[in-house]
C-alpha cells in the first residue's frame, strides 16, 4: 500500500513537471516571435548639458510595437549631441531630450528658445531653505520703499513681480534629479527678456525673495502688494484738505414786497361858488 502511494506521488510530480516544461517552452516561443528593434539608451546616468559620446550609450532590443517616439536606432545618430534634460541608466535617448544639432554643451543648451538665464544672489531663507532645485518653479517677491506722490513719506511694500519662473541651476549645479535641499548663494532663473529687465530693476530697489510653487500650477494671480498698514489691519487715513473754506454763496436778491398800488389820481374840477370847492371824478 505504501509503495502504491509513493508511486502515485511520483507520477503526479512527473506530470506537473512535464506541464511546467511545456508551458515554459510555449512562453519562450511566444517571446521569440515578438518583433523587436534596436534602441539607443544611456549606459550611465548623464546630467543635462553634457555632450554624449559612445561610452555613455548602448543599444538594447525593444519591442517594435512600443518603441517611444523620437527614439534612435544607431549610436552614431546621437554622438556629440547635447542633453537638455538628465537621463538615467537604461533610459532611451529621445530627440525631444536633445538640444539642436551644433549646440555647444553647458547651461546655454538648456535655455528654451526666446528665453534668457539670469542669476540672482540668495541666502538660506531667500532660497526657500534650499528646496528651490533645478526644474522647480518659483515666484519672485520684492520688498522695497515705495513713494506714492511727491512730498509724501515712502512706504514699505512687498509685491510679487514675477510668477512661474523656472529654476535652471542652483550655484554651479544644474542637476534636476536631486531631491535633497541645498543651501546655496545663487540661483539661476529662466526668464523672458522683459522679465529679466524687471528682475534686474527689482533687485536694485529692494530685497528679493523666492516663493516655491507647485510644478503643475500655472495659474497667474495679480496682486496689488502688501503694505505695513494693510499688514497690521490699519485703515489708511484720507488726506485732509487744507484749502480755504468756500465763500458762502451770495444771497439771492429778494423780490420786493408787494406794495399797495398807488391810486391813480382822478380828474378834479375846482368850483368857485361863494366858496371854493374841489370836486373830483
Amino acid at each position: 500500500m505504501r509503495n502504491l502511494k509513493a508511486l502515485a506521488f511520483m507520477a503526479l510530480a512527473v506530470m506537473l513537471g512535464l506541464a511546467a516544461a511545456v508551458y515554459a517552452a510555449n512562453w519562450v516561443g511566444r517571446q521569440s516571435g515578438i518583433a523587436s528593434n534596436k534602441v539607443v539608451v544611456a549606459s550611465v546616468d548623464v546630467q543635462l548639458g553634457n555632450r554624449l559620446n559612445a561610452q555613455m550609450l548602448s543599444t538594447v532590443d525593444w519591442p517594435s510595437a512600443s518603441i517611444p517616439a523620437g527614439a534612435f536606432r544607431d549610436i552614431k545618430e546621437v554622438e556629440d549631441r547635447v542633453l537638455r534634460t538628465a537621463v538615467l541608466r537604461g533610459e532611451p535617448i529621445l530627440d525631444g531630450k536633445l538640444a539642436p544639432v551644433g549646440t555647444q554643451g553647458g547651461l546655454s543648451a538648456v535655455i528654451a528658445e526666446g528665453k534668457r538665464a539670469m542669476t540672482v544672489r540668495v541666502n538660506d531663507v531667500v532660497g526657500v531653505a534650499g528646496f528651490a532645485l533645478p526644474g522647480n518653479y518659483v515666484d519672485v517677491v520684492v520688498s522695497a520703499q515705495q513713494t506714492v506722490s511727491k512730498g509724501e513719506e515712502p512706504r514699505q511694500i512687498s509685491k510679487t513681480v514675477l510668477e512661474h519662473v523656472l529654476v535652471l541651476a542652483v550655484a554651479q549645479e544644474a542637476s534636476r534629479d536631486d531631491t535633497k535641499p541645498k543651501v546655496v548663494n545663487a540661483v539661476t532663473l529662466e526668464l523672458s527678456l522683459e522679465d529679466a529687465e524687471k528682475l534686474d530693476l527689482a533687485r536694485s530697489v529692494g530685497t528679493l525673495s523666492l516663493v516655491l510653487r507647485n510644478q503643475m500650477d500655472k495659474k497667474m494671480v495679480a496682486t496689488k502688494g502688501m503694505t505695513k498698514d494693510e499688514l497690521w489691519g490699519l485703515k489708511q487715513l484720507q488726506p485732509v484738505s487744507t484749502a480755504a473754506p468756500a465763500a458762502p454763496a451770495a444771497a439771492k436778491p429778494q423780490a420786493p414786497r408787494n406794495r399797495a398800488t398807488p391810486v391813480r389820481s382822478s380828474e378834479c374840477v375846482e368850483v368857485i361858488h361863494a366858496q371854493r370847492t374841489l370836486n373830483c371824478f
